[in-house]
């Protein structure tokens, strides 16, 4: 045995485990089956762009220990997340606040505001909410629901909102102030340079091998390490034998265009049933549209994302939590529990959404378990 740790996989979680690991004295391969480390955190530069190559990625936390942990391997710009809603041609803030409901309803009190939504609220006659759609008119009710929420939701997920469980929605920012701020977070930001560059310096000293598919090769792979941290897909590491975990995937259209501003924001949602994509990110706003020098950046770089049904050789983005997929992951989780010197971890490995700054507190944690 040549190493202490074998890591598959080179994203957010591969890269702090094997960070942790290897500065406590542990000798460390990690293997990835892309051509590029980082993972879907993945950053490419283009035209003096950094393009978020498998879809947004915005930091933020209120995990003090996080955010000074990755603050060693980059420095973070004060990007603030403050997506556009773009309804058939009409502009709403995102997250729902007194812009929102100023525009939606003409209303100028936080007041007038909380009694309109109490208003259709009651109207609605929503006392225990059900699913999805009920969940989110008790939130905000039914003229932000029907206009904002519905059709950029049923997008997103392929289903009917009255078929999708309420607890999905139950983070739906609301705000009764003027604050943009998408997320309610004490730390935030992009790393300068990109997420690719800030990963790279967390493997550092770390031989890492890339292009390599850990489980066509398990046999002779497993055999260079005592101890595997297995990042990918927890159903594909069993040959998928009881089945198949549900995800949703995502689908992207990036162009590269001749003019300075597309549409004047990084993220503008697409909110109406109609318009195929769930929004359009423009990458040069992560960093206010300049280079690493502060010059101004003549092109921009433009994505649109297009949500769809996973199927195996798509990439999995989101996993459907429902009953039924929940089971299945439990059954595979007995598995997992039983194989020797195999730790699984991560949003694959463990069937489950995590945020980035989860993410980075779960692999810190491990690690620590782990000496």
């Amino acid at each position: 045995m040549k190493y202490d740790y074998l890591i598959i996989g080179s994203g957010l979680y591969g890269a702090t485990v094997a960070q942790q690991l290897h500065e406590a004295g542990k000798s460390v391969l990690v293997i990835d089956k892309r051509t590029h480390v980082a993972g879907n955190v993945y950053t490419e530069r283009v035209e003096g762009i950094n393009v978020h190559k498998y879809g947004a990625h915005i930091f933020h936390t209120n995990n003090k220990a996080v955010w000074n942990y990755l603050n060693q391997f980059a420095e973070f710009n004060r990007f603030t997340n403050s997506p556009v809603a773009n309804y058939k041609g009409e502009l709403y803030s995102l997250p729902f606040n007194m812009y929102t409901f100023n525009k939606m309803w003409g209303v100028t009190t936080p007041e007038e505001a909380a009694a309109k939504i109490d208003e259709q609220r009651k109207a609605a006659g929503i006392t225990e909410p059900k699913n999805l759609e009920e969940q989110a008119i008790s939130l905000v009710g039914t003229d932000i629901y029907e206009k904002l929420v519905k059709g950029y939701t049923e997008k997103q997920w392929g289903r009917d909102c009255k078929d999708l469980p309420a607890f999905i929605i139950r983070r739906l920012p609301v705000r009764l102030t003027f604050d943009n701020n998408y997320f309610n977070a004490l730390y935030q930001g992009i790393p300068i340079g990109g997420y690719t560059k800030m990963v790279e310096h967390m493997l550092e000293g770390i031989e890492v091998r890339l292009g390599i598919d850990y489980l066509e090769h398990k046999a002779k792979l497993d055999k260079l390490a005592e101890t595997v941290v297995y990042t990918g897909p927890i159903d594909a590491y069993f040959g998928y034998k009881l089945g198949y975990l549900k995800y949703r995937s995502v689908r992207f259209e990036t162009e590269l265009l001749n003019k300075p501003n597309f549409q004047g924001n990084a993220a503008v949602n697409y909110t109406d049933r109609e318009t195929p994509w769930t929004r359009i990110i423009e990458h040069k706003w992560f960093e206010f549209g300049k280079d690493e020098n502060g010059n101004d950046l003549p092109k921009t770089v433009i994505s649109r994302e297009y949500s769809s049904e996973w199927k195996p050789g798509d990439e999995p983005y989101y996993p459907v939590n429902d009953e039924k997929n929940s089971a299945l992951y439990a059954e595979y989780k007995m598995l997992a529990d039983t194989e020797k010197n195999v730790i699984f971890g991560g949003r694959l490995a463990e069937y489950k959404y995590y945020d980035m700054d989860q993410v980075v507190a779960a692999a810190m944690e491990m690690s620590r378990n782990a000496f």
